[in-house]
């Protein structure tokens, strides 16, 4: 028998409460499928004790037989963009426990963002976060994290910083008015031997190259080289750079930018990514050793633009962007 957990608005699907949960039962999965909740903060879920959420991440997966009638409350959020249409669109999806692999990395397939996430409440207030490009799982993401605290508060969470549990650690995000701000890890790039194929498909003759623990960093003299970059991606797709690997390309700022970057992971399902907080790990401890500075205005050159603030603060970057919401609604699986 299927139970549906049905939360009143407003209280936020990723609830920690027991005591708001009511549960509805239906006698089949078709008298499940066509019942219609007042809002969209409803689960399927073979309700079990001890309960999913309870459950440590790696466990909390529901059941398979369960997904086909599992509503997911989804938010596509334009990150690092002070107007529509720009920035990184990101997909956010709020679950009660964590799908299935193969169907999260289907969800983003069919969202065709550059990343989608997907948020687990935990029983002590902080969050589960989790991200898949349309390929792949990924390893650290800003710019889906930025909104996945966005979408939080748009349900209602108003206790800051949001502390997200990721495969690469602790991440927070706290709130500054409209401006969202991420406290990540610093990723320094080290001196690397050139992948054969590299600078050629980039369109490059010469450039210094250094790689993070994921991504080849390219540094080159001026911002207008990176600006007018057209690489080869079928090219740049052949070199291996690891499960989740990609080309940043960077150079010093005109005016009031004090540099720009473009990043490319077509091993990702990310040909070129259109505003990407990751790489500023790697960005920012790179131009505080080469200008002393320690804060950072930043323009991505990609085609929607985007701006970022960022500070390093001894191993961690701040990195500091605006949101706007574009659409919220109801993934149906």
């Amino acid at each position: 028998m299927l139970k549906i957990v049905k939360e009143p608005s407003p209280i936020p699907l990723l609830t920690k409460s027991r005591a708001i949960v009511r549960l509805l039962r239906f006698s089949d999965k078709q008298s499940a499928r066509q019942w219609s909740p007042t809002n969209d903060c409803a689960l399927i879920t073979g309700y079990s004790s001890p309960r999913v959420a309870d459950q440590p991440p790696s466990k909390r997966l529901l059941p398979r037989d369960t997904l086909v009638s599992m509503p997911i409350p989804y938010y596509h959020i334009d990150s690092f963009a002070n107007e529509l249409f720009a920035g990184n669109p990101a997909g956010i999806c709020l679950v009660l426990a964590f799908p299935a692999n193969d169907v999260m990395q289907k969800i983003a397939a069919e969202n065709r963002h550059s990343e989608t996430a997907f948020v687990v409440a935990r029983a002590d207030g902080d969050f589960d976060l989790r991200w898949f490009t349309p390929v792949v799982e990924d390893d650290l993401c800003g710019h889906a994290t930025l909104a996945s605290a966005y979408a939080l508060s748009l349900r209602g969470h108003d206790t800051w910083p949001v502390r997200f549990h990721t495969v690469s650690g602790l991440l927070t995000v706290n709130r500054d008015h409209e401006r969202f701000e991420m406290d990540f890890p610093s990723r320094p790039a080290v001196s690397c031997d050139i992948p054969t194929g590299l600078l050629s498909a980039l369109g490059l003759e010469m450039a210094e190259v250094m790689r993070d623990p994921r991504d080849f960093l390219i540094v080159v003299d001026h911002a207008e080289i990176v600006r007018n970059l057209k690489p080869d991606i079928a090219a740049l797709a052949k070199i291996d750079m690891g499960i989740s690997g990609g080309a940043i390309v960077t150079a010093s700022g005109d005016n009031d930018v004090d540099y720009v970057c473009r990043f490319f992971a077509p091993s990702e399902g990310i040909d070129e990514d259109a505003a990407t907080g990751s790489i500023q790990c790697t960005l920012v401890p790179y131009w505080a050793g080469r200008t002393g500075k320690q804060t950072f205005r930043v323009q991505q050159l990609s085609s929607r633009g985007a701006r970022m603030w960022c500070t390093l603060v001894g191993d961690r970057v701040k990195i500091a962007g605006d949101v706007k919401l574009y659409l919220q609604g109801t993934i149906n699986i």
